[in-house]
């Protein structure tokens, strides 16, 4: 299936019943208050958007109304490239802008279908300042709990990039779509065509996903329903996959978490969800493929969140990443459920460069300021504050097969400048076992594992 080329094929490749919301076009060619030749009087600008209409059969560059995609009914804004390059001006910017205001009143989410140039030159600084118009739209939207989602067609460029695209909650793009805050013509000659693609913005944490044209609908009809199904009260503790005895001492509990067989957060992903979405990137350039974020289905149906540590040292990326997840979880009213499982935050220079620290920061606040419940889960290795960050204060849970410590062993040893072989003595000595984080208030319980059926048990 070939990627759309205007407005409404964009919206039948998503939904079968879109239904357009009613303007007021003005037949001088120009829409609303612009009329003529425009608000800065551009020499026959009015003669251009009516071959631009006549050429696209559409009265502005973007198109709105509603849809149901995947059983979620939805507002949907999409551009026609083929009016004047899908650029923005007021009449693009009072369409958008109703759009908004329509989802608000109807509490319905907002899925932007992109494929723009940026602002229109022919209005000047008139075009210019739609971008405020739109981000405080969207920023209205947002304060309302509602949530929106970017697809990013070519090309996705400016400022509709910079505020519809890049400012939505969730952001898809086409396989090969151009990308980038500099379009074509603007950017400097000797620049890699390359970062300015929905891949290259994928592989640096500002695109959550890139989708085939033929995959679209089914995505994009999962990530509404994930986002608007939120599940009432905190997740449960999962049940403890692995083993279930307790550890006799502290360097067996390390040893057991560091075990390379023990179930690992894909695992307990998988019995807990049936049916995921993932995030990706921080949105400030990296990603960290060790911490897993994202919306899972939980058997009733309903939507909960989650962030989950796959074992590796925590790079800044994956902070921001489950900052991110945290706070937009919080907005929509989803509980979050996150596993911890790390050696500890990245400490290479590299790390360092990329604020490592403010990044842990973050997290630690945007669980701390959290609304929803969140509960969390210790699944093995629990190092340091880069472990501590994902933790909920007051509902967090250990697997058996886990240990939590202020640091790992041997850097505790290393610390109080005793030699490597004291390592284990001193894992003895720092109480990190399960049983001994109970003990201490640092979690709320062991897990046990799922009971048989038609026995009588508990997870915590």
């Amino acid at each position: 299936m070939t990627a759309p080329a205007s407005a409404r094929e964009a919206l039948a490749l998503v939904t079968d019943d879109f239904t357009g919301l009613p303007f007021a076009e003005d037949p001088s060619g120009g829409d609303g208050p612009i009329g003529g030749d425009g608000p800065i009087g551009w020499p026959g600008y009015g003669r251009t958007r009516a071959a631009a209409a006549a050429r696209s059969g559409e009265a502005e560059s973007v198109v709105c109304g509603t849809g149901t995609v995947g059983g979620t009914r939805t507002v949907l804004v999409s551009f026609e490239f083929g009016f004047l390059g899908g650029s923005i001006g007021e009449g693009a910017g009072a369409r958008v802008a109703a759009a908004h205001a329509h989802a608000r009143a109807h509490r319905l989410p907002v899925t932007v279908l992109l494929a723009t140039g940026g602002s229109r030159m022919h209005e000047g600084m008139r075009a210019l300042v739609q971008l405020q118009r739109l981000a405080g739209e969207s920023a209205l939207t947002r304060a309302a709990g509602l949530p929106q989602l970017a697809v990013l067609r070519d090309p996705t460029t400016g400022g509709g990039w910079a505020t519809l695209g890049a400012g939505s909650d969730v952001v898809l793009a086409l396989p090969g779509a151009q990308v980038g805050f500099a379009g074509s013509r603007v950017r400097p000659p000797d620049a890699d065509p390359a970062a300015y693609t929905a891949a290259s913005q994928l592989a640096h944490g500002h695109v959550d996903a890139v989708v085939p044209a033929e995959r679209l609908r089914e995505a994009l009809g999962r990530w509404l329903s994930l986002l608007t199904r939120p599940a009432g009260g905190p997740v449960p503790p999962p049940y403890a996959l692995g083993s279930t005895v307790p550890a006799a001492s502290g360097r067996e509990a390390v040893a057991r978490a560091r075990r390379p067989e023990r179930p690992r957060a894909d695992r307990y992903l998988a019995e807990v969800f049936t049916e995921r979405a993932e995030l990706s990137g921080d949105r400030a350039g990296g990603t960290d493929p060790g911490t897993r974020c994202g919306f899972g289905r939980l058997p009733d149906g309903r939507t909960a969140a989650y962030a989950a540590q796959c074992g590796t040292a925590t790079r800044p990326a994956g902070f921001r990443t489950a900052a991110r997840l945290v706070r937009l979880a919080d907005r929509l009213g989803i509980p979050v459920l996150t596993l911890i499982d790390t050696p500890g935050a990245a400490n290479d220079a590299e790390a360092e460069r990329a604020g490592a620290g403010p990044a842990i920061a973050e997290l630690f606040g945007a669980v701390a300021e959290a609304r929803v419940p969140v509960t969390a889960l210790l699944v093995g290795e629990g190092g340091s504050g880069g472990a501590l960050a994902l933790a909920a204060p007051g509902n967090t849970w250990a697997t058996p097969d886990s240990y939590f410590s202020v640091i790992a062993p041997e850097l505790a040893a290393a610390i109080l400048k005793r030699p490597p072989e004291e390592a284990d003595a001193t894992a003895d000595r720092l109480r990190l076992r399960p049983e001994d984080l109970v003990a201490l208030g640092v979690v709320r319980g062991v897990v046990g594992a799922r009971p048989a059926k038609g026995s009588r048990g508990a997870g915590g």
